[in-house]
């Protein structure tokens, strides 16, 4: 039986990465992905999906998405791509929109794009029904080692919806690459993986043990309480408390979070990505951090069910930072997200950060 070791450390000394600025000018970024021909797609929250074409921004945006509701914190924010992309030339988007199953409320929604080559080809919706809010939307889509896509939700402002098993909100939703339901997911028929979430915003899976990770918001004074994000390790059909409980309680009807921010503390967690030193089974773990201005690293042990320690990188040097993925040189690639009502913008933001980070001791 798995068992989780919910740990509380002090922040760490780490060595400060090397930075390159790729891209400047973007509106809003939210999520980058990278194709195995050169391209890297990035979505921007007003409904634009723009492309890298070996690190060269182009002018014209690749995709519009039509009906995207860029209000509060919706907008276009999730992207993934096809596990075999290009072979399966699909691009998949997640957005807030007005349009949908529930009428004509803010809702998220899922949509697959055929990519016909090099331009935006047909799109048909695949998830719909996802309860929307001008705040706590989750957005984060991504497909794991077993080429399900997995989506994060947030409870849309509505709390009693994260821990119903017939709500979309508050859930890691897993379905097939077309949106059909999984025969092996943990409730028969239902797209739901796991509930009790806030606020979705980072997936990754471990490269050795392929467990799920996933960053949630934590809360902003509803019940009293403040702070609390969460750095949780995923086990399908599990309760993760919210609104019942937030942080780590050890009440055995919860699953308590690998890593928080406590009680005083905000980082508002987004995107997360793995990168294994070569020849090591010590996984280091990134997370980008919007409220607290700063890249998260986190060092777990061989298992991936204990941190070691944990570090903050780039400090305040370049703002809300959305997004963190590996890429395919090696490099970690950074989404800044300064321009969305939230940060202070200086000259050139939004931007695509390219990061070399030193791996830090395991002791």
């Amino acid at each position: 039986m798995l068992t989780l070791v919910p740990t509380a450390l002090t922040i760490s000394a780490a060595p400060q990465p090397q930075v390159e600025v790729v891209a400047r000018g973007l509106r809003v970024p939210w999520a980058i992905a990278f194709a195995s021909d050169g391209r890297a797609f990035v979505t921007e929250r007003p409904g634009r999906v723009r492309v890298l074409a070996h690190g060269v921004l182009e002018p014209r945006p690749y995709f519009v998405v039509p009906g995207v509701a860029a209000e509060g914190e919706g907008g276009l924010l999730g992207i993934a791509l096809h596990p075999e992309f290009p072979r399966r030339p699909f691009l998949y988007l997640y957005y807030t929109s007005r349009f949908g199953r529930l009428g004509g409320s803010m809702q998220n929604r899922v949509i697959r794009l055929e990519d016909r080559a090099g331009r935006a080809g047909p799109w048909q919706v695949i998830v719909d029904g996802i309860p929307g809010f001008n705040y706590h939307n989750g957005g984060r889509i991504a497909f794991g080692p077993d080429g399900r896509l997995y989506i994060g939700t947030g409870y849309a402002d509505i709390p009693a919806l994260a821990r119903r098993l017939d709500s979309l909100a508050g859930k890691i939703l897993r379905v097939n690459d077309d949106g059909s339901i999984p025969d092996d997911n943990p409730f028969p028929g239902s797209p739901i993986y796991s509930y009790g979430h806030r606020n979705v915003q980072g997936l990754a899976w471990h490269p050795f043990t392929k467990r799920l990770y996933a960053t949630e918001h934590g809360p902003t004074g509803e019940g009293g309480l403040c702070c609390r994000d969460e750095l949780n390790l995923i086990v399908p059909g599990k309760d993760y408390g919210w609104p019942a409980v937030s942080g780590v309680v050890g009440d055995p009807r919860f699953v308590d979070p690998l890593l928080t921010s406590g009680p005083t503390e905000t980082w508002a967690p987004s995107g997360l990505a793995f990168a294994a030193p070569e020849g090591t089974r010590s996984l280091t773990l990134f997370f980008a951090a919007l409220r607290g201005r700063h890249l998260h690293q986190v060092l777990l042990d061989d298992e991936g069910v204990r941190v070691v320690s944990e570090g903050k990188l780039l400090p305040w040097e370049f703002g809300r930072l959305r997004d963190v993925v590996a890429g395919p040189d090696g490099w970690l690639y950074l989404l800044t997200s300064n321009r969305d009502g939230r940060g202070i913008p200086t000259a050139g933001d939004d931007r695509v950060l390219r990061v070399r980070v030193p791996i830090p001791p395991t002791h």
